[in-house]
């Protein structure tokens, strides 16, 4: 870039063109520009403050599940061998695809920050040369940052070419992100549904009177109530849930501790993997029907990728391995041992196993944190509506940034209120948990599925991790979560649909926009102003100038794009002449 500076003194001088890149290697702007930075310091104490927030935002929906997880089995006359099948499988997918895939795997795998299904696919666009705007459908005046990503796409892995060559691979792998993601939001329309009205649900044990439409209509109203508080961000929104999360976090566990000592101590021997096999073997398909209620106790797993962005890696793998793992595994320990001795309370295999003297205190403190469960998927929700905005595969929604050292935090009012309102919406029109539940199932093992599918691409193109293990995470993830997806497929006529239509509209809009805005971007490629014929206009002594900046709006590289010279142009012949300002300033977006 030349820089010629006009001096009283010089009469006929060359107006200075200044371009300002802040363009991803495709063409999108970054996520994240720059690095995060924490107010409370840095450290361990610091990583250990961030742990503690994270109970009140990402584990919510992922530790209250006990609450709605058995009564959505349909089991008929179970066994104490059904129930330590059940318990080990819910051991394993809490160990395997919560432990091993999410906080070992999917946490590393951020795009500058940001995790979810979307970040993937930006980390893989910016990996591959492909996106909206890719760096190979610009010509040789690209700027050196271009250039030097170019050059190092020479390097990439035979799968990186053939997705970049290939307009049909590319339209596939967008068309899986965008479920990804428009599954994510039905989660975070399901969980807070789900949640809420399965605490709510508690009333009933006690007083059996209550209606079930007053049931519905406390729960809508305590959902409107979570959305209004949106506004003030998850820094606050934290501080006055984590309390709550931590009390929910600490007892249910001593509850189930209480109950494996007197009704079966010897519980963690179906921590052993052939009671699984004993369990589908007996039941047969039965078994793998079953399957669409045990999925549901690693619902809001993927909020530990998600929300990734509101917090970091090490917080949020601290807080999950060092309580909320632990606290499953003795909740749901404590759950299955008292329906062992207790299979007639099934549909209700939560309060049930609370001991009546501390019956109380349980409804409020899960009443309170079915409230903080949807925070988690909320929070989730609008990471992942910011990352579309940002790689423009969404319209562009008001995001709001509520925190001032942490870029990943942010609020849209407008998807605030239409989450709010599909929420209710879904409680008001449906009201049974085990239809929603059967709709969360769906959602739950989508999201896994894709998840794998994506970071099983960054293994082979971005880390290249060595075949053997690329091929063993696939197999295990792909087959156990292709296991789950296949039997909450029957659940679709059952409420299993819900879904499919939230996220039908949802992708109807983006492609929509991705549509538009990809053809906007081909006539700007078309009809774009080049940067050397720019200079030159601009360095004609035969042009009036006045003393001035004019900044130059474009989403290309090499000039402006033509609608805002031509804009530029007429304002300038139509209000005093045609002239050219002392600076010319290009910024990219």
């Amino acid at each position: 870039m030349d820089h010629q500076l006009r001096t009283p003194d010089s009469p006929a001088v060359l107006s200075e063109v200044v371009v300002v890149d802040d363009t991803t290697p495709n063409g999108l702007l970054p996520t994240c520009n720059r690095p995060i930075a924490l107010t409370e310091g840095t450290g361990r104490w610091a990583t250990l403050k961030l742990a503690y927030r994270t109970l009140g935002v990402v584990f919510g929906g992922l530790v209250t599940s006990p609450l709605y997880v058995y009564p959505s089995m349909p089991l008929k006359s179970p066994t104490e061998d059904d129930y330590l099948g059940i318990y080990s499988i819910m051991f394993w997918t809490l160990s395997l695809i919560g432990v091993v895939k999410y906080a070992s795997i999917a946490l590393k795998a951020d795009d500058q920050g940001e995790g979810g299904t979307f970040a993937l696919y930006s980390l893989l666009c910016r990996n591959m040369n492909i996106g909206i705007l890719s760096s190979k459908r610009i010509d040789s005046n690209s700027s050196p940052s271009h250039a030097n990503h170019y050059e190092g796409s020479k390097k990439q892995s035979r799968l990186a070419k053939f997705f970049e060559n290939s307009i049909v691979a590319r339209r596939m792998l967008l068309f899986i992100a965008m479920l990804g993601m428009c599954m994510l939001i039905g989660d975070g329309i399901l969980t807070p549904a789900i949640s809420v009205l399965s605490a709510m649900e508690g009333i009933r044990a006690p007083f059996p009177s209550v209606s079930k439409s007053l049931v519905e209509a406390l729960s809508a109203v305590v959902l409107i109530f979570l959305f209004l508080v949106q506004k003030y961000g998850t820094s606050r929104v934290s501080f006055l849930f984590s309390p709550i999360m931590g009390a929910w976090t600490f007892t249910t566990p001593l509850v189930g501790i209480y109950s494996i000592i007197h009704h079966y101590p010897s519980i963690f021997k179906a921590i052993s993997p052939h009671y699984i096999i004993r369990f589908f073997v007996r039941n047969g398909k039965e078994g793998w029907l079953l399957l669409g209620g045990t999925v549901l106790c690693i619902t809001g797993a993927e909020a530990l990728f998600a929300d990734l962005g509101h917090f970091n890696r090490s917080s949020i793998q601290i807080a999950f391995l060092f309580t909320i793992y632990p606290s499953l595994v003795l909740t749901y320990a404590g759950q299955t041992a008292y329906l062992i001795k207790n299979p007639n309370d099934h549909d209700d295999g939560f309060y049930k196993f609370v001991p009546t003297p501390v019956y109380w205190p349980i409804f409020v403190i899960a009443t309170l944190a079915a409230i903080v469960a949807s925070q988690s998927l909320i929070s989730a929700t609008f990471s992942v509506i910011k990352q579309s905005v940002v790689l423009d595969y969404f319209p562009r929604v008001k995001v709001v940034h509520t925190s001032s050292s942490k870029e990943g935090e942010v609020y849209s009012p407008e998807i605030n209120y239409l989450l709010m309102i599909l929420c209710v919406a879904v409680i008001l029109i449906f009201g049974d948990g085990k239809d929603i539940g059967n709709a969360f199932g769906v959602v739950v093992s989508m999201v896994m599925l894709i998840t794998t599918i994506l970071l099983t691409l960054v293994m082979i193109m971005i880390w290249r991790t060595p075949p053997v293990l690329v091929a063993l995470y696939f197999f295990v993830f792909f087959v156990m979560e292709g296991v789950y997806v296949s039997s909450v497929f029957t659940k679709i006529p059952e409420g299993g649909w819900i879904p499919f239509a939230i996220s039908f509209v949802f992708a109807f809009i983006m492609f929509g926009w991705f549509y538009g805005r990809q053809r906007k971007i081909e006539y700007e490629l078309t009809h774009k102003i080049d940067l050397d014929r720019l200079r030159m206009l601009l360095s004609d002594p035969t042009v009036q100038r006045v003393p001035g900046i004019c900044f130059f709006y474009t989403n290309i590289q090499d000039g402006p794009n033509p609608n805002s010279w031509t804009s530029y142009k007429e304002h300038e012949i139509s209000s005093q002449g045609y002239h050219i300002h002392d600076f010319s300033i290009l910024i990219g977006s």
